[in-house]
């Protein structure tokens, strides 16, 4: 099952707010509040808003029957940056409405009489060419995968976080189909518990056996040399290889370069983004405070308590082994094989 889909006219989302305590699917046909699913991270990862985004594209196109051109162009160009005014990091997000604007400006100037429909087979096309994207980083990151391994991950990276099959944690669910033990350890991921949450209910439900450790007690694990490679996805990599993930990605690089261990980040092509520069040019997004505060409702400091809550952080290309992507694999120095790979 796809964590987002279009079906009878509206988007289809697996709201991973509620996991793993309720499976519920958000559907809708308000662009409005799919903007909401993303900035509520009812529907996260790289690969899955950018997708989202370009189905909420299709909405905003099916909106516009019976406008003029120009009307109809003024009122796509104001959703899209409704969409990407929802979370600043992912390059996705902004690719994918970025991909959809031009194509609508393409159907608009050849009088397209079924605007909607054009749009919505174009959003199909992004998804399946993701999914397909997943699966292939699932093949050639397996291949790095030996009989015996354990691998720590950090954050959500496998179905949920990319339509289907996932970014990191798709190499582990195939290598753990191809018949080889493998152990992988999940960071829980403060503030929000996304490896708590979901990467051990998607490993779960894979059949992959698993540990669920604290943040901070990454470090002490790989010291007792139980960590073979680390896998992480990624949100958006910088033309010359600096990478932006979820919080605490950079630590877990810092930690597996002291203790020498491979640290691979696995992502989709769509989330290289070489018109930036470096780690430096990647706006990283800081959210409520409360997510802090609160865990599930539940209020763990004093309710004033100053907080800093930045989603994601920038780890260096030089803490990296090599970037996983559905175009092999790319070794340093990346910003020369990122321009062989992307042309």
């Amino acid at each position: 099952m796809r964590s987002v889909y279009w079906e009878n006219g509206k988007v289809v989302l697996i709201n991973q707010a509620l996991l793993p305590k309720k499976f519920e699917l958000i559907r809708t046909d308000d662009i409005e509040r799919l903007a909401e699913a993303i900035r509520l991270l009812e529907v996260r990862g790289a690969p899955s808003i950018g997708v989202a985004a370009a189905y909420g594209m299709v909405l905003a196109a099916y909106q516009t029957n019976g406008m003029t051109k120009e009307e109809a162009l003024e009122h796509l160009e104001k959703n899209a940056l409704l969409l990407k005014a929802t979370r600043p990091t992912a390059i996705n997000l902004f690719s994918m409405v970025d991909k959809m604007m031009d194509f609508a400006k393409e159907r608009l100037a050849a009088d397209d009489p079924n605007l909607g429909e054009s749009m919505l087979q174009e959003a199909n096309e992004i998804a399946d060419a993701e999914v397909e994207a997943s699966r292939l980083q699932g093949v050639y990151g397996a291949e790095l995968i030996k009989d015996g391994m354990s691998i720590l991950t950090h954050c959500n990276c496998g179905p949920l976080c990319s339509v289907e099959y996932g970014t990191a944690v798709a190499p582990m669910i195939l290598a753990h189909q191809q018949g080889k033990k493998i152990h992988v350890y999940s960071d829980e991921t403060r503030p929000r518990l996304q490896g708590a949450k979901l990467n051990v209910w998607e490993l779960n439900e894979a059949g992959v056996p698993y540990t669920l450790i604290t943040d901070n007690s990454a470090g002490w694990v790989m010291k007792q040399k139980k960590i073979d490679m680390v896998m992480v996805g990624i949100d958006r990599t910088a033309a010359n290889g600096d990478s932006a993930a979820k919080i605490g990605v950079y630590g877990v690089s810092i930690l597996a370069k002291y203790h020498h261990i491979p640290f691979y980040a696995v992502l989709p092509t769509s989330t290289i983004d070489m018109n930036c520069p470096t780690g430096d040019d990647i706006p990283v997004e800081e959210r409520d405070g409360d997510e802090v505060r609160y865990i599930d409702g539940n209020l763990i400091t004093i309710p004033n308590a100053n907080v800093l809550n930045y989603a994601f952080d920038v780890t260096p290309s030089e803490n990296i082994t090599a970037f996983i992507t559905e175009k092999g694999i790319i070794y340093p120095p990346f910003k020369e094989n990122f321009k062989k790979l992307l042309g």
